[in-house]
């Protein structure tokens, strides 16, 4: 057993993939599958729709199976700045681990804030202070458990038996509507492809290329939607068994995050038509989401409470993974020397406490939500965070190149790593090719003509100057050089053999707490009483 003291700076292996799978999956479906897919929708119609989600996932694969490659040979926690200081450059770990933690720290008010909004659909004695007070505080107190307990709680409470389950509840629904199931018992079928068309024009463009950048838009926001799936390798860390978990979790998250995104787009396109004004009339609530939209034009009255309290879980959730992601952020890049050593502390229990502490902070730039010359400032802050998390997946991409040139210069075989990605080099050199053009073209709808706005230029490039600086700044003060194939470190750190500790965690039996079993039995009848009573208005 390790000793106490040693894990002054250590965190714990305590995690196993179900758990690493939940915190990536919690991370990543937010509001955006229950509200953003609707403004998907308005602006690329049903197939740009559809399109946009499928390209974007064959980039979300090429990035997690080469992130799996290294997090597997090398599972330290917060990762995604140690690989690129690693392999490439110091400078860059910085830069790029710098960029995640802001990313990671301004969403978490942004959640915060919607969950807040989400709350105001219905009528209730508190103000929405109170209840961002009451979100902010125990999304972060989540996290103050422990890496076990933390694990544990996103998997029978809110992933496993609300988002997951809403999720696929609200797929089947939705199909079943589409085939006449409602009480009109109309076959709604493609209708609405042909009758509004399966691409829009974006901003009254005509032709193919009006056609094409819709589908652009859409395959633009989808890029901000698959991110936090990541999160897998920044876990990675504090895994058990890393050379088994990390594969089989990346594998869980890649299926599950594609398969409810395509089928979600899927039924949405189907089901409402891409001209409803009601797709950007809503107010962050349950009111502009196309699955509400979809239900209230099938004259169904019982469902749209229940989707906004999944909208509530999703952002509620995604919150505390926010903290989490961040604060192993900050603790890698204090273990690697790039942020104050007091970062790196840990508790006996293997908790990064002043990590965990300073990256909760952010949240309460939540209440600059209450004020409206506040808001504008907060939209400001916020926005600039996917461009980030888009510059994290290129660095990740980058780090691979170079890990795989080392490993064919020093002679390595990659048949005999823990995981060998597929494809390569080839699916990493085609998603780096796609993410840089994503970023550099983020905000490629400033220069359509008549459409010029310096604010939102500056929202969508401000965070390429800031990781040049960083980049830079770092570069001249520690006067770092690129690192050569040959002089590339392939050995340390690597996880070839279990700890007493692994073996002690593995050796436990999977035993689901009373309460997380009661919770699953919860959710599973108030799924069947929904579909009850939607057979009985149907």
């Amino acid at each position: 057993m390790t000793s106490p003291s040693a894990n002054n700076t250590k965190v714990q292996r305590n995690l196993k993939e179900r758990h690493m799978a939940m915190i990536a999956i919690g991370g990543t479906i937010g509001t955006g599958l229950f509200l953003g897919i609707g403004n998907a929708l308005e602006k690329g119609g049903p197939l740009g729709l559809l399109l946009g989600y499928m390209v974007m996932g064959t980039v979300m694969y090429g990035m997690l199976v080469a992130l799996g490659e290294m997090a597997t040979k090398f599972p330290i926690s917060g990762s995604l700045s140690h690989f690129p200081s690693r392999f490439f450059d110091r400078a860059l770990g910085f830069s790029v681990g710098w960029n995640y933690w802001y990313s990671f720290v301004l969403c978490l008010p942004t959640e915060i804030t919607a969950a807040a909004i989400v709350v105001s659909y219905w009528k209730n004695p508190l103000s929405e202070v109170a209840w961002i007070t009451i979100f902010l505080f125990t999304s972060g107190a989540i996290n103050f458990f422990g890496v076990r307990w933390y694990g544990e709680v996103p998997f029978p409470f809110d992933v496993a038996a609300v988002k997951v389950l809403a999720i696929i509840t609200l797929i089947i629904m939705g199909l079943v509507l589409d085939l006449g199931g409602g009480p009109g018992h109309e076959v709604i079928g493609f209708k609405h492809w042909r009758h509004t068309g399966v691409f829009k024009q974006l901003k009254g463009i005509p032709g193919v290329w009006g056609r094409f950048l819709s589908f652009w838009s859409v395959f633009i926001q989808a890029s901000y939607s698959f991110l936090g799936t990541e999160m897998v390798a920044i876990a990675a860390g504090e895994a058990a068994n890393p050379r088994k978990s990390v594969p089989k979790a990346i594998s869980s998250v890649f299926y599950r995050i594609l398969l409810f995104y395509i089928l979600g787009a899927l039924v949405v396109g189907m089901l409402v038509a891409s001209d409803d004004p009601r797709l950007l009339g809503g107010t962050g609530d349950a009111t502009s989401s196309p699955f509400v939209i979809a239900i209230n034009n099938a004259g169904i009255k019982i469902l749209p409470d229940l989707v906004n309290s999944f909208i509530l879980v999703a952002s509620y959730s995604a919150a505390s993974s926010q903290i989490y992601g961040a604060s192993r952020v900050l603790y890698g890049l204090a273990s690697d020397g790039m942020a104050p050593a007091i970062f790196k502390k840990c508790t006996k229990g293997g908790l990064p406490l002043p990590a965990t502490f300073i990256s909760a902070l952010p949240g309460l730039l939540a209440y600059m939500s209450l004020n409206e010359k506040a808001s504008t400032l907060f939209n400001w802050l916020v926005t600039p965070s996917a461009t980030a998390g888009l510059m994290t997946w290129w660095t990740i991409c980058l780090s691979y190149l170079r890990f795989y040139k080392g490993l064919k210069v020093q002679g390595y075989d990659r048949d005999s790593l823990p995981y060998k990605a597929p494809f390569q080099p080839y699916l990493t050199y085609y998603t780096l090719t796609v993410l840089t053009l994503v970023i550099m073209l983020n905000g490629f709808e400033v220069f359509i003509p008549g459409n010029w706005s310096t604010g939102e230029f500056v929202v969508a490039y401000i965070t390429l100057p800031m990781f040049l600086i960083g980049y830079i700044v770092w570069k001249l003060i520690k006067k770092t050089e690129l690192v050569r194939a040959e002089c590339m470190d392939l050995v340390s750190g690597q996880k070839d053999f279990l700890d007493a500790d692994e073996v002690e965690v593995l050796e436990k039996p999977e035993v689901t707490k009373p309460w997380g079993k009661l919770m699953d039995v919860v959710s599973l009848c108030s799924c069947l009483k929904t579909i009850r009573d939607f057979e009985k208005h149907g």
